[in-house]
């Protein structure tokens, strides 16, 4: 008897416990305006595509737990989706947002109300449009709190700062992307780096609206820095200030102290900022990490830290001092970005499957697709021919009659296959001289099916076709354990003897390195249509991506949920 009365009165406590949980949980009820505002930079005015009238767009706070129900207004010209980036979405891959995968867009005029929980994630990610170059001006940062009562790893910060690093374009970006479809070739570059929307004082027309952060002696702050750039890896410093890494793509890392973080398209670091340096004003900046044999924007963005105590110029030239300047390392420095990623670990044993059930093999580089008339106004990438991208061979190409997801919930014939390769078809010297005969990826629409709480091992391996490059592989739907990296060809005899199964890091982009290769394993626990993708936009739309086909499990909390109402008509 006494027994069954302490039971009772644990589960009592139990029940109470989840009820407090469900008390302080929200609901956000927002609505993005998608609207062209008229937005100057670089001493010329564009109508620019934003949220709310808002570049960058506005910031969500919310807290683990808590349910957010975004309606999103199209009043510009053009067809968009929202994608909440880093957001499992579990069981609902309805609000996950890539055009054509697991939506159709929203077309001007329409709206739709993207609908989610946020289920045991903590920290920060991001939001950004998933149509087509859209995402150059809208995007926006995601911050997820903690429960209340549940504290930080590490010793709370006086406040948080979110950085937001992007590229801007003087022309519109849309613009960019169709003369690069029509001929064929790279894109044009961008013109800036921005932090916050500003490129800063070191580009004409910019130094009255750099960003300023006041900073008080002695204060602790937490940087949210979120890379929004469209096509580039970024070095980041702060003068004369260490950074402490704390986490990455939302997942606590073991603290460390470094000078510079490196961060590609996509990912997130979130890291801690102590003011112990002499009153002053410290720029923080941002400029090129380029690991590709290409054309690259060689600029650099800055923001000022200003001391609130700094002291002032006296005499002639009165004013400000001027600021101090970072050292960030040269842009082709493989060494300190190699350096930056291998001192990540996750911040306690991480939950990494031990066993494999699907071992996967997935080359990633670019590719050139030949011409039957090389001097086509439409074939102007080298050599006559126009630039491509693949996985295992395949270029991925969007469907356009309805998305994925869709097509899979109802059955609906012809849309996709299942038949993605798990690995390449023809095995040769990945990161060696290469046939030329291999340059040519095939075009498709594929799926690679994974059973339900299967256990996944996927070796991303580089090539040196077209050129080397770290590829920011972004998965949709899943956050996953980076277990090992190096350069040249992986060997699946010597190399998975060196993964770290006790404490990789967990990250939902991860970075091939130039010339090599990187491993992650993840539990299959998310069913839907989740796409896999290179986050350089301009490699997306040349085909580097595939699609993961996650099948539902047991009942009907290991199924998709069903599509809402409001799911926008293809």
């Amino acid at each position: 008897m006494e027994s069954l009365q302490r039971f009772s009165f644990v589960s009592f406590l139990a029940l109470l416990a989840y009820f407090a949980f469900l008390a302080s949980a929200e609901l956000h009820v927002r609505e993005f305006v998608i609207e062209p505002k008229p937005v100057k930079r670089l001493c010329r005015t564009h109508e620019s595509i934003t949220v709310n009238g808002q570049f960058p767009g506005p910031t969500l706070e919310v807290r683990n737990g808590d349910s957010l129900a975004i309606t999103v207004i199209n009043r510009a010209r053009y067809n968009i989706s929202i994608h909440w980036h880093g957001i499992r979405q579990l069981r609902n891959p309805w609000a996950d947002g890539p055009e054509y995968i697991t939506q159709c867009p929203i077309r001007p005029g329409q709206s739709y109300t993207y609908r989610f929980t946020i289920e045991d994630q903590e920290g920060t990610l991001w939001w950004h449009a998933h149509s087509r170059w859209l995402r150059a001006t809208v995007y926006g940062a995601l911050i997820i709190y903690p429960r209340l009562g549940s504290p930080y790893p590490f010793s709370m910060p006086k406040r948080d700062i979110p950085i937001l690093l992007g590229e801007w374009w003087d022309r519109n970006p849309m613009d960019v992307l169709r003369q690069a479809q029509f001929t064929g070739a790279a894109a044009n570059v961008s013109d800036a780096y921005t932090i916050n929307g500003q490129p800063g004082d070191l580009y004409r027309c910019s130094r009255a609206e750099t960003v300023r952060f006041p900073i008080f002696p002695g204060e602790t702050v937490q940087l949210r820095v979120i890379n929004a750039g469209m096509n580039q890896e970024l070095f980041f410093s702060v003068a004369n200030h260490q950074l402490t890494v704390v986490e990455t793509d939302s997942a606590y890392t073991k603290p460390f102290t470094t000078n510079v973080i490196m961060i590609g398209p996509g990912q997130t670091t979130n890291v801690l900022l102590t003011a112990n340096q002499r009153p002053g004003r410290y720029y923080m900046a941002a400029r090129a990490y380029n690991s590709a044999n290409a054309p690259f924007d060689n600029t650099t963005t800055t923001a000022i830290f200003e001391y609130v105590n700094a002291p002032t110029r006296r005499g002639r030239g009165r004013g400000q001092i001027a600021p101090v300047f970072p050292v960030l390392p040269g842009f082709n420095d493989t060494a300190t970005a190699t350096a930056f990623t291998n001192r990540l670990r996750y911040w306690k044993r991480a939950p990494v499957p031990l066993q494999v059930d699907e071992n996967l093999f997935f080359t990633v580089g670019l590719g050139l697709t030949n011409c039957s008339n090389p001097n086509s106004p439409r074939c102007q990438g080298p050599n006559g021919t126009r630039f491509a991208a693949s996985i295992n061979n395949q270029s991925f190409v969007l469907p356009r009659r309805n998305s994925i997801m869709q097509a899979y919930y109802q059955g609906m014939p012809g849309i996709f296959t299942t038949d993605f390769p798990p690995v390449p078809p023809v095995q040769f010297d990945y990161t060696g001289n290469v046939s030329r005969g291999l340059w040519q990826p095939v075009k498709g629409t594929k799926a690679y099916k994974l059973k339900y709480r299967a256990n996944v091992q996927i070796v991303l391996q580089d090539t040196s076709i077209v050129t080397t490059e770290n590829h920011p592989m972004h998965l949709h739907g899943y956050q996953f354990y980076v277990v090992g990296s190096g350069f040249g060809n992986f060997n699946p005899r010597t190399d998975p003897a060196r993964f770290n199964l006790y404490d990789p890091p967990e990250r939902n982009t991860v970075g091939t390195p130039p010339g090599g290769w990187v491993a992650i394993r993840f539990v299959a626990d998310n069913p839907g249509a989740w796409i896999m993708h290179c986050h350089i936009d301009s490699h997306l739309g040349w085909g580097l991506a595939m699609v993961f086909l996650v099948e539902n499990g047991r009942g009907q909390l290991q199924s998709v949920q069903a599509p809402p109402l409001d799911l926008p008509r293809c």
